[in-house]
């Protein structure tokens, strides 16, 4: 049974496209077409379900159209309409460039100075000019660190941890 804590959110299933099964993968990060992968992972009324790809073509930067094994038909693929899209994270540690901003959500962030974990990262805000970290800290409280390259010291894929050096008085406020 696949964990949740063993995938990442990459996307939302769209409508069908055409008749022979094909989807709209509204996506927010293509690491399905960066590494060797054979299957997505599909939310389905709250299980992780692998569906295998059997091709797939992207329609623009954030639009792919994915046909899935099995799935031969439209009203198979109307199933599947609004399901959250997923991607294994041992996976996306074979990815030979950056890693996306979706994988680090569910990472431990840890200070370099101190050595000490802050906490998770539980959503990216790229809303603003900066972009933000949202963290839920090991008291529970909620802090916004900002995800400058200058602060990043290192992403652990494996370990799953982000170091920063903290400014000081940032966790404070």
């Amino acid at each position: 049974m696949i964990k949740k804590e063993e995938v990442y959110k990459i996307g939302r299933i769209g409508k069908p496209h055409g008749v022979h099964g094909e989807l709209q993968l509204q996506f927010s990060d293509d690491v399905f077409d960066a590494v060797d992968a054979d299957y997505l992972v599909l939310e389905i009324d709250g299980i992780l379900v692998p569906f295998f790809m059997e091709e797939y073509r992207f329609r623009s930067d954030e639009i792919a159209l994915m046909k899935f094994c099995d799935i031969d038909t439209e009203a198979q693929a109307r199933e599947l309409t609004g399901c959250e899209v997923f991607f294994p994270r041992k996976l996306a540690a074979d990815r030979t460039e950056d890693v996306s901003w979706a994988q680090i959500v569910g990472y431990s962030l840890i200070d370099e100075q101190t050595k000490r974990t802050i906490g998770k990262i539980t959503a990216v805000d790229e809303t603003t000019v900066n972009t933000l970290f949202e963290v839920v800290t090991s008291e529970g409280n909620d802090v916004l660190i900002p995800a400058s390259n200058d602060l990043i010291v290192k992403a652990d894929t494996i370990g799953q941890t982000i170091t920063m050096r903290i400014p000081a008085g940032l966790l404070d406020l």
